[in-house]
């Protein structure tokens, strides 16, 4: 089995559009989450989310090519392209192309022009809606849209697992390079399901934080006040690449895939297991398939979305993982929000960069212990540790669950 290499990275997300800028919020403990003003939140119980402000894709795609789009595949195509040239790859020609693929997935798809649409049919009939509504709505064309753009002729789907799917994504991305089935694989996950049905289906189940009044204090995970998650939008894309190939052509390594590990809770439509099982499960498997122990594994980036029974299930799954030896723990969400579908490939980048600094960022608002959670969430602060293995989880409504671990380049 080969040795997978992460060579790129391309983040779209509430606190910084390019990973430079989003990890300088994150470890400064900056919130990107306030009032949401893309539409009227009159009528809802929740009026706030991690938005991304002003995103222009004007970079990357031209006119034309944005309105061909829904903002789920925009981000998407913003990201890889940070990715690419991070990698230092250019599009692909000739019989190589058909060794590099893409796996990139999303957990809702085109939700806003789904609605923007169904208002089109409904105020003006069926002969007015745009030709653009299928291949803009549907999940596969974010991977779609980047393979035409870079050459990709390679494997390429989109897996769809709520939650988990970024995590799905890299760890099937890691399996075909594992095996040698391809070469390069781009990986990773968007959502942009802040829309007025999105906010307004998530109000309808109760899984919302309310604190109207403090939106940059509402998602706070692992702490006593939580009552919920805050929705976020962005995403992630990873360049995994086989690592021979990636060190003969001279490329920067930021980090090794080690493991992946993916389970079902076989429980709930979206609550988790009371005894993390599902992730326990997860965990474990990826770390076998690292060859690693749980007490070589330095930092956890958990799922940790703020709301009372997912952060108890899982603080008691790593708790029953790695014992009274678990490692940090900070959850990102707390200042991004979650970003559904996206979620997990930005946790992973954030893993990523973690090992090359040193450093893990803080999970913020964490002032109320809870003493069903119980680990050491890096509260507030971020925190020197110079992890030499990272893993990251992420759980998704249906009991998906999915685990990566990875390595330092240097280890």
């Amino acid at each position: 089995m080969r040795r997978v290499a992460v060579t790129g990275i391309g983040v779209v997300t509430p606190v910084g559009i390019g990973a430079g800028v989003m990890w300088e919020s994150l470890v400064a403990g900056r919130s990107g989450i306030g009032p949401i003003t893309g539409f009227s939140t009159e009528g809802y119980s929740v009026h706030f989310a991690g938005c991304i402000g002003g995103f222009d894709p004007s970079a990357v795609l031209d006119v034309k090519e944005s309105r061909r789009m829904s903002r789920f595949q925009q981000f998407a195509m913003v990201a890889a392209a940070e990715a690419m040239a991070d990698a230092g790859l250019e599009p692909m020609k000739g019989p190589e192309s058909e060794r590099c693929g893409v796996i990139v997935g999303s957990g809702i798809g085109g939700l806003g022009l789904m609605e923007e649409q169904h208002t089109v049919l409904l105020e003006r009939g069926p002969s007015r809606i745009s030709p653009t509504l299928v291949p803009g709505m549907i999940v596969d064309l974010a991977a779609g849209h980047i393979s035409i753009r870079y050459g990709l002729r390679g494997i390429n789907y989109a897996p769809v697992s709520a939650c988990a799917t970024g995590n799905h994504a890299i760890g099937e991305a890691f399996e075909v390079i594992r095996r040698g089935t391809a070469d390069v694989v781009l990986a990773g996950g968007f959502d942009a399901g802040v829309t007025p049905l999105g906010l307004a289906g998530f109000c309808a189940a109760r899984a919302l934080s309310t604190r109207n009044d403090d939106p940059q204090g509402a998602s706070r995970p692992f702490d006593a006040g939580r009552d919920g998650f805050v929705m976020g939008e962005g995403g992630a894309v990873l360049v995994l690449e086989d690592w021979e190939r990636a060190v003969a052509r001279g490329a920067e390594i930021r980090a090794e895939v080690l493991g992946y590990g993916a389970s079902a809770d076989a429980y709930h439509i979206t609550a988790p297991a009371p005894d993390g099982d599902g992730a326990k499960r997860a965990m474990r498997a990826a770390l076998k398939q690292a060859g690693l122990e749980p007490r070589d594994v330095g930092y956890i980036n958990p799922h940790g979305t703020s709301t009372p029974l997912g952060d108890a299930a899982e603080t008691d799954a790593i708790r029953q993982v790695f014992g009274a030896e678990a490692p940090p723990v900070s959850s990102t969400k707390s200042m991004m929000g979650h970003l559904l579908g996206g979620a997990a490939g930005v946790e992973a980048v954030v893993c990523v960069l973690a090992l090359q600094s040193g450093v893990v960022p803080p999970t913020i608002n964490y002032t109320d212990p809870d003493p069903a959670c119980d680990l050491d969430y890096v509260p507030n602060v971020a925190r020197r540790v110079d992890p030499s293995t990272a893993m990251s989880n992420a759980f998704g409504f249906g009991g998906h669950n999915a685990c990566i671990v990875l390595g330092r380049a240097d280890r």
